[in-house]
């Protein structure tokens, strides 16, 4: 898990779920590369965890920023965008 991005309402997780501890060994059957995202509102107490498409959207999101640096307030306000999907209270963070 690698940290994105945090201040005084949200924190942002890059997810890396079946990131290998060692380079796995070549093999001819494809394996899904599974990622996601974790937002966390410091605000609510809530998060919400983006896979799938979502995450695509959001890594393409990411991707905008790193060409373009948005400001603090521009993240927030995408960022926020996000809260109403959050629904499962931060239990650990």
């Amino acid at each position: 898990m690698n940290l994105l991005y945090e201040s005084e309402t949200f924190a942002v997780m890059h997810v890396l779920a079946n990131a290998p501890a060692e380079p796995a060994p070549v093999t001819s059957k494809p394996m899904l590369e599974r990622h996601g995202f974790e937002i966390v509102d410091k605000r609510s107490g809530k998060e919400v965890y983006l896979d799938g498409s979502w995450a695509e959207m959001f890594q393409q999101q990411i991707q905008a920023w790193q060409q373009h640096t948005p400001t603090q307030e521009e993240v927030e306000d995408t960022l926020e965008g996000y809260t109403g999907l959050a629904q499962q209270p931060v239990v650990v963070h």
